[in-house]
């Protein structure tokens, strides 16, 4: 699904959690006066902030739909989040509003010193979608995490030779399951907004 600004400009992703909450990344909302709109399903809902994080943080954002104008098999749709952390090499489904991709788990082993703090990584950047994207697991179907930021390296060329530097795509960071299940309060996605 698509999350919109209220010029119905896309701003980003988001993954339907069921019972009207919807997740995605932080920085896809912002820090937005105006109410983001939720696209699913061709229905354009307005959605509030329920809880933020900032994308210093976990870089997560939880928002609220009322779900009662969406067909009753999206309406009772439930997505369960993935208890097995990802490892590298295991096949995942990246799933945007215009597309499923199959992909893998990167290891962090493949990036640069400094970014291998982002240890929860996918390849396959430039068709695997942006933030908010989810990323489940292939054959547990269950969510393993949602589309944060883009690892990338820049190669500077010799001083003057007038090239320009390049910058290679790397991996995507996703943000795991495990701390989108310790970002999400305790019972919430039992009950509705």
């Amino acid at each position: 699904m698509a999350i919109n600004s209220a010029q119905e400009v896309r701003i980003g992703s988001g993954i339907y959690l069921g019972k009207g909450w919807v997740l995605t990344a932080s920085h896809v909302v912002g820090n937005r006066w105006q109410v983001p709109l939720v696209s699913i399903a061709g229905k354009r809902l307005p959605a509030r902030i329920v809880k933020q994080e900032p994308f210093e943080a976990s870089d997560l954002t939880l928002l609220a739909i009322d779900d009662h104008d969406l067909a009753p098999e999206i309406r009772t749709l439930r997505i369960d989040l993935c208890k097995t952390p990802p490892t590298p090499g295991e096949r995942v489904i990246s799933v945007t509003p215009e597309q499923e991709v199959a992909t893998e788990i990167l290891s962090p082993i493949w990036l640069p010193q400094d970014a291998r703090k982002f240890d929860t990584l996918i390849k396959d950047v430039a068709s695997t979608g942006n933030s908010g994207s989810g990323i489940f697991d292939a054959d547990a179907q269950c969510l393993l995490g949602i589309v944060s930021r883009k690892i990338s390296q820049s190669f500077q060329p010799p001083a003057g030779s007038g090239q320009q530097p390049v910058i290679f795509d790397l991996a995507k960071y996703f943000v795991p399951a495990a701390r989108i299940a310790e970002f999400i309060p305790a019972g919430l996605l039992e009950t509705s907004p």
